[in-house]
């Protein structure tokens, strides 16, 4: 592979892995906790959106501002379902997806009109870190990335630290896979799973926010294309650990990333081909998962009778 198309196919993989890397963290946070959020599509468009209004307003920050608020705002209408009121969890999610869709679209042509909102809101450059980004290929790759990429880096290791090697963490685990047992210790479930699913929301805005303030400069409609959905599958794929999550999202941000890598080599093949591959690699994922996650997923795992 020339050196110029691996270049730019490692930089593709790693913006376009950037908005499934803080889905799936918040989503890992999520089901170890004994949640599933199939609302996580839902909640990615509403930070979409709440991006697109806080940058036109008050510029970048509050555009992530807006974005984390909106992610919560919807995370919390499915916590009130799925962990208060102990609806099934896979339609609260729906519904929530759905409410998310449907409400984005909406409220967008209401604030914008029929012609949409023009690319002029301000989005998020690219910041070379001095040295690193001079490394032989994968130097601008990893290490010429707008900011919003070095916080979801920075994420991986600081949640699996507190996942794992804090009494927080623990607590969190212990619902996940045995309620009745983290009850015993003093702990309330509903509490830890609100916390989580909030959490989530929060990180999935900011996923939905970076589409639009580091990547397109603009908001569509659907735009967030199921990455709700490939952000669950990263999860299993990455065994509910957030170290694996960041592969697998690292994976699937590979294979969005091949219709770049197919344009730069000139491959005469339908560019439909190509975009479907994510959604190919998602059901292999979550087929792979199934057949190997006994004894690996969270226990109480999609469990309302706590």
């Amino acid at each position: 592979m020339p050196t110029a198309p691996a270049a730019a196919f490692l930089a593709a993989t790693i913006r376009t892995a950037t908005p499934l890397l803080f889905a799936a963290l918040g989503e890992t946070l999520t089901e170890l906790a004994g949640v599933i959020n199939v609302g996580l599509e839902g909640v990615v468009i509403a930070g979409a959106f709440g991006a697109l209004v806080g940058a036109g307003a008050g510029g970048i920050a509050a555009g992530f501002v807006t974005a984390a608020a909106a992610g919560a705002a919807l995370a919390v209408v499915f916590a009130v379902f799925a962990a208060v009121l102990r609806a099934d969890q896979i339609i609260a999610g729906t519904a929530v997806t759905l409410l998310g869709l449907g409400a984005t679209g909406a409220l967008y042509e209401w604030r914008y009109g029929a012609t949409g909102a023009a690319l002029s809101i301000p989005t998020m450059s690219a910041a070379a870190l001095p040295g690193l980004a001079r490394l032989p290929l994968v130097g601008p790759a990893l290490f010429d990335q707008p900011p919003v990429t070095y916080v979801g880096y920075a994420l991986v290791p600081l949640l699996w630290w507190w996942t794992y090697r804090t009494h927080a963490g623990l607590a969190l685990r212990a619902v996940g896979e045995s309620p009745e047992a983290a009850r015993a210790a003093g702990i309330d479930p509903r509490t830890v799973q609100c916390a989580a699913v909030a959490v989530a929301g929060v990180l999935g805005g900011i996923g939905g926010g970076t589409l639009v303030l580091a990547q397109v400069g603009t908001f569509a409609e659907g735009m967030s294309a199921g990455r709700g959905f490939i952000a669950i599958a990263i999860v299993a794929l990455g065994r509910w650990n957030p170290a694996g999550a960041a592969l697998a999202a690292l994976l699937f941000g590979a294979a969005s990333a091949l219709q770049f890598l197919f344009q730069a080599l000139d491959w005469r093949a339908p560019y439909q081909l190509f975009l479907a591959v994510p959604y190919a690699l998602t059901l292999v994922g979550l087929a792979l998962s199934s057949a190997r996650r006994r004894g690996t997923a969270p226990a109480a795992l999609g469990r309302t009778d706590l």
